[in-house]
């Protein structure tokens, strides 16, 4: 098992099984980018944003997730932890904020993943119409949650054909939409767009500040390649792996998301684009592909259950993380013999299912609350990355620690991590002048100061319990 900062807990004895390569981990990350915030949501940001603007938005995201990327990775191939950013938040940052990183990327996760499935049984009912969508969530949830309890390798050869879907139809849509843009393809019903719909309207049509406001959601939309450096702790050979599947992922996510939203944009007038259900079919759809609502309809399943798959996986190392260091009880840290950690397996489904019943008993409430805090916890998540990898860089120099010696290093220190934590802030001061994603600071900023205030209220008890127990223990002694 990965060596963690404890606070006076003993570590369990039982280790994880370092059984994914870098194959698997180059697909996680991607399976957990690639999902709906790709295929659905991408127009709302051409809307909001402009067509060139939205391209800008998705390059400073492309270029905040390098960033942040490159940071993670010199800190997991120099420590390969399954506990990740929250154990190095918590070594270099202070445990308070490893605590608090941990529980805002489970409840990041644990939103998501009961909102996939309800998702995916909505999409399901349009093939079978005469079915309940909670038999096909129900279904679904059983699949991901065997997954993920049986073994890492059923998980990552599981995760790595369901993303093997996603990333052939981008490259696909991609391929057919640039043909599109060039003439190859006939694009019919459509007229006044193509390369001048970047300027049809003008250079920037809703102004400046929509590029700022709509990079919340981009980082959204860029959110799971954190999952590499969770991934590190069970790899085989992370000090290989890991740097390969860091290049490679940053890499084609640059490819996809830039390349997708620049076809988006060429295609879709910014006026429509915002109100589509899916432009991925509507543009398919255009170019005269059959079947095209169909097909979108199978591959968005597919995303759906993949982000359900690997967020699971993420979630149940959070918590493993936080049992390991002694913030929960120590079962959830227990690995079966196949290397997994069934109990926080358990309680991570369990969380996800109780988010899912706030969407349906309390959407204007909990839910909304839930929403918000995990919109707002990836960039948080991000920033302790950053910070992070300064607070090591400094630690080891001054331990003598030469930074040539480094597997895998930051090029261009400190100014690497001082970039991302800048565009971090900038999403979340973009966010500030957007009434609808407003919220997400009004609810996301209250709940880190109550994780702190948690912490600070446990980490008290457990002293006086730990105090307590050495005083009784030394009286027997004296006896």
């Amino acid at each position: 098992m990965q060596t963690q900062l404890k606070e006076g807990q003993p570590a369990c004895g039982a280790e994880f099984h370092k059984q994914m390569q870098t194959r698997h981990i180059v697909m996680l990350a991607l399976g957990g980018v690639i999902g709906t915030g790709l295929f659905l949501t991408t127009g709302y940001t051409v809307n909001q944003a402009g067509p060139l603007g939205a391209v800008i938005a998705y390059i400073i995201g492309a270029v905040m997730v390098y960033l942040v990327m490159v940071c993670l990775g010199e800190l997991a191939v120099q420590m390969p932890e399954t506990g990740s950013f929250s154990s190095y938040a918590t070594r270099y940052l202070g445990p308070g904020t490893g605590y608090t990183v941990a529980w805002l990327y489970w409840l990041t996760w644990a939103v998501a993943i009961g909102s996939e499935f309800t998702a995916a049984g909505i999409l399901m009912v349009r093939w079978f119409p005469d079915t309940p969508v909670w038999s096909w969530s129900a279904l679904f949830a059983i699949a991901v949650f065997v997954s993920n309890v049986v073994s890492v390798r059923l998980f990552a050869e599981t995760e790595f054909w369901l993303s093997l879907i996603k990333v052939i139809t981008v490259l696909t849509f991609i391929v057919i939409g640039g043909g599109a843009i060039c003439g190859v393809f006939e694009v019919q019903q459509l007229q006044g767009v193509g390369l001048g719909n970047f300027t049809r309207e003008g250079l920037f049509p809703t102004g400046f500040l929509p590029i700022a406001m709509t990079l919340l959601a981009v980082s959204f939309a860029f959110s799971g390649t954190e999952l590499i450096g969770i991934a590190a702790g069970e790899a085989q050979d992370p000090q290989t792996s890991v740097p390969k599947a860091i290049r490679t992922t940053i890499l084609r996510l640059a490819l996809f998301f830039v390349g997708t939203i620049f076809v988006l944009a060429t295609l879709l007038p910014r006026e429509q684009a915002g109100l589509v259900e899916s432009p991925f079919v509507v543009v398919f759809e255009l170019i005269g592909i059959p079947y095209s609502a169909d097909i979108m309809n199978f591959v968005i399943i597919t995303a759906l259950l993949s982000a359900a798959n690997s967020g699971l996986y993420a979630a149940s190392r959070m918590l493993w993380t936080l049992s390991d260091q002694g913030h929960m009880p120590k079962c959830y840290a227990r690995l079966s013999q196949r290397g997994t950690p069934v109990n926080a397996i358990i309680l991570s489904m369990a969380g996800a299912l109780a988010s899912l019943l706030s969407s349906v008993l309390a959407p204007d409430t909990v839910y909304l609350a839930l929403v918000s805090i995990s919109g707002l916890a990836v960039v948080v998540v991000w920033m302790s990355i950053a910070a992070s990898q300064m607070a090591f860089r400094r630690q080891y120099i001054a331990g003598g620690g030469r930074v040539e010696d480094l597997h895998f290093r930051v090029r261009g220190y400190p100014w690497v991590p001082l970039g991302a934590l800048l565009c971090c802030l900038l999403a979340c001061v973009g966010i500030a002048f957007d009434p609808a994603q407003r919220i997400a600071l009004y609810f996301g900023l209250p709940f880190i100061a109550w994780c702190y205030f948690v912490y600070w209220v446990t980490r008290k008890k457990r002293e006086q319990r730990l105090g307590i127990s050495a005083a009784v223990k030394g009286s027997a002694g004296a006896a």
